[in-house]
């Protein structure tokens, strides 16, 4: 299991960034996958954008980005607020069961 993937059951949400070059790092990796420089893990403020969404009955999941192009596809908790592009999100959870990554998203 991978230091990302151990992370993720813990629930913290961690982005790998290359010491070399300081581009982000994604898929996850212990190396950059640019430059192949040392990777320096740290945890994600938790905020980003939506790029798509869609409905299956009551239940919204949605493609957001994170960062520098950090691209996860979560089930969007609903309040009172409706989802449109380009809204902002909080990542409310983050774990893995399995081999399935799973995240939990709300509008701010």
């Amino acid at each position: 299991m991978s230091f990302f993937e151990s992370e993720l059951k813990k629930g913290n949400f961690m982005i790998p960034e290359c010491l070399k070059c300081n581009d982000v790092v994604w898929p996850p990796s212990n190396f950059c996958n640019h430059c192949f420089g040392k990777i320096n893990w740290r945890k994600s403020d938790g905020i980003g954008k939506i790029i798509e969404f869609s409905k299956n009955k009551d239940t919204f999941f949605c493609l957001v980005e994170f960062e520098k192009n950090i691209k996860i596809l979560g089930t969007l908790k609903i309040n009172s607020k409706t989802p449109k592009i380009q809204k902002k999100v909080r990542l409310e959870s983050c774990s893995m069961q399995e081999k399935n990554y799973n995240f939990t998203l709300v509008l701010i």
